[in-house]
């Protein structure tokens, strides 16, 4: 089995010969971002539970770690991810969700994967093992540096071990639909949040809106009374198929874009089929449009965008960073990996 000693190692051994690294492991989200050069790093065999204490809502694993294997853990104690993070495939890892920081629909109501993350191990770029944070919300030391590496994408280091924050099973959840055109489902999905309501997702797709309750059974009862629709008995099957891009939106081919995005935003300046996620935040869009212009229209909303599927070879994946952001991100590159050792031109042709 694979230990944080045999990583070190192998970190120590390709800075010694100047040789990049292109951290891997389960393989469910390499369509994610720019192809990166380097000696393949496997983590898959990192893994297993290291902690795990229910009562006080707090599990550590190893990078390499199955996420069914953790998920199917914490259901046995009816807790489960509050982020929901997507799969994308049944070999997805604890460390390739972080790395890659993608949140479910319940994002804008529980919170983002990096909201959830307590602390962390990892190897830099002078095969030194670093801790960050911890397993409790009171100890600070370092926990920012922990964050940092969601949605990193690998850039900044290995990672070892993450300590996360879970939650408790709702004891009621229900879906509901209703039939609406674009402008009155956006304008109710802004209202709802404004309101005191058990919301775990608010999605728009296909002229129907789906709203998700979750919580105590008074308060879901109280709420589904309020805002009418019908029932979706199917909604679970929904809320997965959406988390997992399957079902008719994202079948077939195309290019698919991710914009997020105010949510009191309004129509948006991209051509092609739409699908309005996190209550108006996310933006899926299937376009063929040229990558500057949506883009354009991201930072026109005070947003981003990312070409997520459907150009494996593109070189503009990620929204160009304005000059504070990108000299925040080559600190921090310096600060982890000065020599750009780490899945280098992932993201950006520098880093």
């Amino acid at each position: 089995m694979l230990t944080a000693a045999d990583i070190v190692e192998q970190v120590r051994a390709a800075a010694a010969r100047n040789s990049a690294l292109a951290i891997c492991a389960g393989g469910s989200k390499d369509f994610l971002g720019r192809r990166t050069q380097g000696t393949p790093l496997d983590v898959s065999d990192l893994r297993g539970i290291v902690h795990y204490e229910p009562t006080e809502l707090v599990i550590t694993a190893r990078a390499g770690t199955p996420l069914a294997e953790i998920e199917a853990t914490l259901a046995e104690r009816g807790q489960m991810l509050g982020f929901e993070p997507p799969h994308f495939g049944p070999t997805a890892t604890l460390g390739g969700t972080i790395a890659c920081g993608l949140s479910g629909p319940a994002r804008p109501f529980r919170g983002a994967a990096r909201d959830f993350v307590l602390g962390a191990k990892i190897v830099n770029a002078k095969g030194e093992m670093l801790s960050f944070g911890g397993e409790v919300m009171k100890n600070v030391a370092g926990y920012d540096v922990s964050r940092l590496l969601c949605g990193a994408y690998g850039t900044l280091g290995v990672v070892l071990e993450i300590s996360l924050k879970v939650l408790p099973r709702p004891a009621s959840e229900i879906t509901l639909a209703l039939e609406l055109d674009e402008g009155d489902a956006c304008a109710r999905m802004r209202d709802w949040q404004r309101a005191p309501l058990p919301l775990s997702g608010l999605c728009y797709a296909g002229n129907r809106l789906y709203v998700r309750l979750s919580g105590a059974e008074q308060a879901v009862g109280a709420a589904r009374r309020r805002l009418g629709g019908e029932v979706d008995m199917r909604g679970a099957a929904f809320w997965e198929q959406l988390r997992e891009q399957r079902g008719a939106f994202f079948d077939g081919g195309g290019e698919l874009w991710r914009l997020s995005v105010p949510p009191t935003t309004h129509a948006l300046a991209v051509t092609g089929q739409q699908l309005i996620d996190w209550g108006g935040a996310l933006r899926w869009f299937k376009t063929a449009q040229d990558a500057t212009r949506v883009f354009a229209a991201a930072r026109a909303a005070g947003g981003h965008a990312m070409r997520f599927r459907g150009a494996a070879d593109a070189q503009q994946i990620f929204q160009p960073l304005p000059a504070p952001l990108l000299a925040l991100h080559r600190r921090l590159k310096q600060a982890f990996d000065p020599h750009g050792m780490f899945n280098p031109g992932r993201m950006y042709a520098e880093f």
